[in-house]
């Protein structure tokens, strides 16, 4: 919101850190379950912002349908949903590649079938791969309105549009950044498996506390 809003969202940043605050002091799961529940209302509350005049059209029907997932009724609901896949499809591999069970979670309750461990990991990297790939591609009109499609399943990409949005993706994770703990520069896509090998070491108390990745 600080880098891409283009307007004053300085209410709402006041909001979330109030949020981040209360979090640290949460009595139990439930009730940081909640302050991340109304973090993510604000947060989407404000994602038309980051959206230019490319995108008024997917702005303004994401802004009347709110944050939906099955079945996506916008573009830029089917986006964020496709983007997330993605990013819990790779954090699926990476979990397995350092020895992590992916379907055993921390945060997101265990069911069958259901990656919790990948949606953990997936909620640091949402805004900084995810949520950047669907801003990019619409600000830069490289996704138009030709590359979806309605049907009763709600709003869905073409085989044209995933093929724009996986390319969109790929470049991201191949972006390099400056990792917060070991200070070296890395691409997204190893710091995806740095910060499993930071899991794994918290899990057997070689390392005291998780780290989550942030950007500043």
């Amino acid at each position: 919101l600080r880098r891409n809003a283009r307007s004053d969202v300085t209410p709402i940043l006041e909001q979330l850190d109030r949020l981040r605050r209360a979090a640290l002091t949460a009595r139990g799961l439930e009730e940081l379950r909640g302050f991340e529940g109304t973090a993510a209302r604000l947060y989407f509350g404000a994602f038309p912002l980051m959206l230019g005049t490319q995108a008024a059209g997917a702005a303004a029907a994401f802004q009347r349908e709110g944050r939906q997932r099955r079945p996506p009724p916008d573009p830029v609901n089917a986006l964020l949903g496709f983007t997330y896949a993605l990013l819990v499809k790779d954090l699926v591999a990476t979990c397995l590649a350092v020895g992590l069970d992916p379907y055993l979670g921390v945060l997101h309750r265990s069911r069958y079938g259901r990656p919790s461990l990948a949606l953990d990991l997936a909620e640091e990297f949402r805004p900084l791969i995810a949520d950047s790939v669907v801003l990019q591609v619409l600000n830069n009109a490289e996704i138009m309105s030709s590359d979806f499609v309605t049907s009763t399943r709600g709003v869905g990409l073409t085989q044209e549009g995933r093929r724009a949005v996986v390319g969109a993706y790929e470049r991201r994770l191949e972006h390099v950044v400056r990792h917060p703990v070991f200070r070296y520069q890395i691409s997204y896509r190893r710091v995806l498996d740095v910060q499993a090998r930071i899991l794994a070491g918290t899990f057997i108390g070689e390392i005291p506390d998780y780290v989550p990745m942030t950007t500043r």
